[in-house]
């Protein structure tokens, strides 16, 4: 017999593009995707990751039953009473014996906005601990510093995707959507067929970079040098958009002085980039009336990544862009929930609506909400790999949600070893992850088609996702967890595993906060594709709900004065320049069948096939120099540590770098080499470039190169020192 039930309408669990899908059973239980095509981000569209994301939710590939480790070292099944027995006598105990702030929390930029919201105030509530951050530090930090810094907001992008094709000029930096996100790689083609131009900055020729108009290939840790070279060619071409700078925007004299530092050969010897294409970019921006410059992890992933955003944040507010029709400056948010995830609480300085911690307003308001007193909650705390190397030392246990650290962060083997070092780890999570093989406890909890709850997209979309399957027999929500957990360190009120209800005091911890959901209702969001925030609720009884707001900054920036803010920069080298012994530039990035950490992805058969493992990638000329043949094993070794892969060799790289992707843990864990440098207002790390050299393996040539798929997980349970 055919089953006739309707398709649950919900989003992909992946990246922030939040694609729409509908959820189907299927003869025999489980479900599988059909297009939604109502969904006006993706239009029906998939990719690889969402259109088999329903495999995580097999047995097989997931954590049923809670774990904890044994007298013998080893983890074994255990009851959920026992499970968090242990877990909150643990925390209880460190907490009595070290202090609150001796207590850690780790978040990630996937939990949904309930979530988020819930661990935040798990933390400052029910352990008063300031020791919490999450893994969104390392996603977008620096365009959100500089955003904030310009604008006095911070929202990925302060319009809608469908502007993108409507605009006349658009300069992608540090990004490659074809790979990363591709079905909105439609709004790039979109915007070609209709006459515009798409700029490409990346070291590497990537698949975005093919359909360029121009693609242009600076050496990697100089996009500051780059964007204030630009500035440079559009005062002296006399480019200014004079009238809006006046009208607009303040700090321009000293902006345009430090721009003026860096003339155009001066930024050819340090980016690589002839100074013919630097005036050809300034060109293909400037005469349309409208332009866009959207960063991603490129720009940002350096230990100078806000003054690098806030570079060509200049650029788009000295050509009259921002807050301006089909213009302005946005930035490609990677996690799926990386945008909600950080304007709730799990950030080390932030409370719910983007308020700041240290704020006396913002303490007292959420403080009311939570029905405690305001000089209660803890102070800011470190951020993520500040928090990481603080493990085992003055962080002695930790709860982690939702994160990998031990294959996404920098220098990983030497926060492996912090983690190792720990009195106690819980971890909760959907999949026996490398980190969740290191914990003590380790608690299953259900994952996207299980669950009812809300994400912020990158456009500052809030969506609902709509619980499709009924989850395994031993399996629970993380709302549950932390409400039981509060439970037994003696909250026993204030935390739900509703998520309608959490949704509900989000809304007015948020309300008159920067990112105010307070006008959103989960009846809403049913009715609607999506509500853009900030929607606060009426004033008035009875009156219209507030539409959203898809296009921020049109008449004011949200700075008191509402204008936004010029910041004077200047280009400095990376934390780590080649040397002698390590002349190589390294730099990382994602695949397109892979995601993250690939705790989820390595567990799919289609996706492991189409990227099965790490490789090296570089120029022919720095093969020949090597006496490498494509698939040879290659060691890659920096400061840190040394990671081996295959070698695939492409003209698509500069000579001088060297490219590898991040999903993978064991011998090709590109994390190991890594700079932890950090920036010094976004905090974060060097991600993107850092100094290696490159040398043949001892092994034998050929072989996969590294950890592929999940079974390598499950021998990595010996207990740690």
């Amino acid at each position: 017999m055919q089953n006739t039930a309707a398709p649950t309408p919900t989003h992909c669990p992946y990246c922030a593009l939040q694609c729409g899908m509908n959820l189907a059973p299927v003869e025999g239980g489980g479900v599988e995707v059909r297009e939604r095509t109502d969904f006006p981000v993706n239009r029906g569209a998939l990719c690889g990751k969402g259109r088999t994301a329903p495999a995580v939710l097999d047995r097989g590939a997931r954590l049923t039953e809670p774990l904890v480790r044994g007298a013998d070292g080893e983890l074994a099944p255990a009851s959920w009473e026992d499970a968090l027995d242990r877990v909150a006598s643990a925390l209880a105990g460190t907490r009595a014996e070290h202090g609150a702030d001796a207590v850690g929390v780790f978040g990630g930029g996937g939990l949904t906005n309930e979530k988020a919201y819930t661990l935040g105030k798990f933390a400052r509530v029910a352990l008063g601990t300031s020791q919490i951050d999450y893994n969104g530090r390392f996603c977008m930090s620096s365009a959100a510093a500089a955003g904030t810094r310009a604008f006095g907001l911070d929202r990925g992008l302060p319009f809608p995707l469908e502007d993108v094709p409507r605009t006349g000029c658009v300069i992608l930096v540090g990004s490659n959507p074809a790979e990363t996100m591709p079905p909105s790689l439609r709004y790039f083609t979109e915007l070609r067929e209709r006459g515009g131009t798409l700029i490409v900055v990346d070291p590497r020729r990537t698949r975005t970079a093919e359909q360029a108009d121009l693609h242009i290939a600076p050496r990697p840790g100089t996009d500051l040098a780059l964007a204030l070279g630009l500035l440079h060619l559009v005062v002296a071409e006399g480019r200014v958009d004079e009238e809006y700078v006046a009208a607009r925007t303040t700090g321009w004299e000293e902006a345009r002085a430090a721009a003026m530092a860096h003339w155009p050969e001066y930024v050819e010897r340090i980016t690589g980039v002839p100074v013919p294409q630097l005036r050809e970019v300034v060109r293909m921006f400037c005469e349309p009336e409208a332009a866009m410059v959207l960063t991603a992890r490129g720009p940002e992933q350096q230990s100078k990544g806000t003054d690098t955003v806030g570079a060509w944040i200049n650029l788009c507010l000295a050509t009259g862009r921002p807050g301006r029709p089909y213009s302005g400056y946005g930035c490609l948010t990677g996690q799926g929930n990386g945008q909600g995830g950080r304007e709730h609480g799990q950030k080390a300085d932030q409370l719910p609506g983007y308020r700041k911690l240290d704020d006396p307003e913002a303490r007292r308001h959420v403080a009311g909400v939570w029905g405690v007193d305001p000089d209660s909650l803890p102070g800011p705390g470190r951020s993520a790999y500040e928090l990481l190397d603080a493990l085992g030392t003055d962080v002695r246990a930790l709860l982690l949600m939702g994160s990998n650290p031990v294959v996404s962060a920098p220098r990983a083997a030497h926060v492996e070893e912090r983690i190792r070092s720990l009195d106690f780890l819980a971890v909760a999570d959907v999949v026996l992850s490398e980190t969740a093989a290191l914990a003590d406890v380790v608690l299953p909890v259900t994952q996207w088609a299980e669950e009812t709850g809300t994400t912020t997209s990158l456009e500052g979309r809030v969506l609902l996702r709509r619980r499709a399957v009924t989850p395994p027999d031993g399996v629970r929500g993380d709302l549950y967890v932390m409400r039981e957990l509060a439970a037994r360190l003696g909250v026993e009120k204030g935390f739900s595993d509703d998520p309608e209800e959490v949704f509900e005091e989000l809304r007015r911890a948020s309300a008159g906060g920067l990112a105010d959901y307070s006008g959103i209702t989960y009846r809403r969001l049913a009715a609607e594709n999506g509500v853009f925030w900030p929607a606060p609720e009426p004033r008035e009884a009875g009156a219209a709900p507030h539409p959203g707001t898809p296009r921020l900054f049109l008449d004011r920036f949200a700075h008191p004065d509402g204008r936004a803010r010029f910041v004077p920069v200047a280009h400095r080298a990376s934390a780590e320049e080649p040397d002698e012994e390590y002349p190589l530039l390294l730099t990382t990035g994602r695949v397109v069948s892979q995601y993250q950490s690939g705790a989820q992805t390595r567990r799919v058969a289609e996706l492991n096939a189409a990227a099965p493992g790490p490789f090296v990638e570089l120029h022919p000329r720095l093969a020949e120099r090597l006496g490498v043949a494509e698939g040879d094993r290659l060691a890659v070794v920096s400061r840190r540590g040394r990671a081996v892969a295959p070698a695939r060799i492409t003209g698509a790289i500069r000579p001088d770098t060297v490219f590898m992707p991040f999903h993978w843990y064991g011998e090709g864990r590109v994390n190991t080499l890594t700079n932890p440098a950090l920036d010094p207002v976004s905090r974060m790390p060097e991600f993107k470039t850092c100094a290696v050299r490159v040398e043949r393996s001892s092994d034998a040539a050929g072989g996969a190169g590294g950890a592929g798929g999940a079974g390598a997980v499950s021998g990595r349970t010996s207990p740690r020192p």
